[in-house]
């Protein structure tokens, strides 16, 4: 699918990259597409790059891609399965880079608590690769909301940070063979 050229179904909005200005893609524009991880399509309109969220596929042509799969084993009275939490935020994607944001090493943290109430809250700590990305907020969104889809998990709070700044390092060797960093 990645670099198809696509007519646009119809009006779609998109959010442009890397400074995260909503747009709207009119319908039969032509887009090529230069990723499609996650749920999300990266699109390239007019020598510009834009993200095209998952709700959005139909814009595409292609149908609303399912986001998590539960397996009866998987929820287990009422209990927070955080393999789940961690399969989830593997299917959160830079909108630039092929990488999820795991391996990336842009989750710092991630932990459930249970309130007093019984209330079970996720509370993920991440950063970006550059702090002056304007994709931030559309990120630490994508995370909550596909967390939040995980089974017995009430609340996600995802917070931004940049202290450690991230760097290469933090990738894990599979995202450095992936993106040609290995050094």
């Amino acid at each position: 699918m990645d670099n198809e050229l696509i007519t646009v179904k119809r009006e779609v909005e998109a959010i442009l990259i890397p400074d995260g200005t909503p747009i709207l893609i009119q319908k039969d524009s032509e887009v090529t597409i230069t990723q499609a991880l996650g749920g999300n399509y990266t699109v390239n309109i007019n020598g510009n790059l834009a993200q095209i969220g998952a709700q959005n596929a139909d814009a595409l042509g292609f149908d609303v891609p399912e986001l998590i799969t539960i397996d009866e084993g998987d929820v287990q009275d009422g209990v927070v399965n955080e393999d789940l939490i961690w399969k989830q935020m593997r299917t959160c994607y830079d909108p630039e880079i092929p990488v999820n944001m795991v391996e990336l090493g842009l989750i710092y943290n991630c932990t459930v608590k249970k309130e007093e109430d019984g209330t079970k809250v996720v509370n993920i700590l991440m950063t970006l690769t550059a702090p002056g990305c304007g994709m931030g907020d559309f990120l630490a969104a994508d995370v909550k909301q596909k967390v939040a889809m995980v089974p017995n998990v009430d609340e996600v709070n995802v917070e931004l940070t940049f202290d450690p700044p991230w760097n290469q390092e933090m990738m894990s060797e599979a995202a450095k063979l992936e993106t040609g960093m290995y050094y």
